[in-house]
């Protein structure tokens, strides 16, 4: 029994350990989560966001914040604030946008997440502001539909899960697999595939930027995009707030207006 104690012991510290070395990452120990009364009396709100994927969320020539998401950020400021400028950004790279609401280092992520089961276990997602997924781009005028990429070459990205969808529609084709969206561009500009598959919402800033490429008209899926918050009882007053905003923008057409404004259809 002593010894079966001392291993049950053992194993709750290292739970412990576990669990608070996730909560504090190890890097940022400041925390920026708020409950919704707290929000309030600070008087901003804290919103991480992507700065490098035009429509979403892109810098413009002056460096300013400009995209759909970005417009949702200070739209969901002014009516939990009333004050579209009480907003804090925190850029962050696609591997920190969960980490960053999880380590209670920003009040919410708007940066292209898609809700998942698995991704719900640690933190909330709002109702969806936008229907995302995976598409096919291409500059060559002679590729319609999907029965004209057969036993051509389609950039994906390595471990993406675009890649069943794309083996699932197109079993023929060749997939050539890239590292980065970055890479996935260059490749078709050298012409070293004939197409990229990726998410809509990338290749539709694609497209504003080189009027010579074309995104076909299926998807090959259909994703919500949504608001990332923490779990939490003490949260579920922000929570509310924000969901009841985000579907208030959608019956009342702000969402479709902003996202056609950007090029999102």
């Amino acid at each position: 029994m002593n010894r079966l104690h001392l291993v049950l012991s053992a194993t709750l510290t290292l739970i412990w350990c576990l669990i608070f070395s996730l909560c504090i990452g190890g890097v940022n120990l400041v925390a920026s989560a708020a409950t919704m009364a707290e929000i309030q009396q600070r008087g901003y709100l804290t919103v991480a966001v992507k700065d490098n994927l035009r429509p979403l969320g892109f810098q413009d020539n002056q460096g300013n914040l400009q995209g759909l998401e970005i417009d949702l950020a200070r739209q969901l400021t002014a009516d939990l604030l009333g004050k579209p400028e009480a907003v804090k950004f925190k850029i962050v790279a696609n591997s920190d946008r969960l980490p960053a609401v999880f380590n209670h280092q920003v009040d919410m992520a708007i940066a292209q997440i898609t809700a998942t089961q698995s991704r719900s276990r640690i933190v909330s997602f709002s109702v969806p502001y936008y229907y995302d997924g995976a598409a096919i781009v291409t500059k060559n005028t002679y590729i319609k539909d999907f029965q004209d990429l057969k036993q051509r070459k389609i950039g994906v990205l390595n471990n993406s899960s675009t890649i069943s969808y794309v083996k699932y529609f197109i079993p023929n084709a060749d997939l050539v697999g890239v590292n980065s969206y970055i890479q996935g561009k260059e490749n078709i500009e050298n012409n070293q595939v004939d197409a990229v598959a990726a998410d809509m919402s990338v290749l539709s800033g694609w497209v504003q930027e080189n009027p010579e490429y074309r995104i076909l008209a299926t998807k090959l899926s259909t994703q919500p995009l949504s608001v990332v918050m923490p779990k939490g009882l003490q949260y579920d007053e922000f929570r509310r707030n924000v969901n009841e905003a985000i579907a208030r923008y959608t019956a009342t057409g702000w969402l479709k207006e902003r996202a056609k404004y950007w090029g999102l259809e």
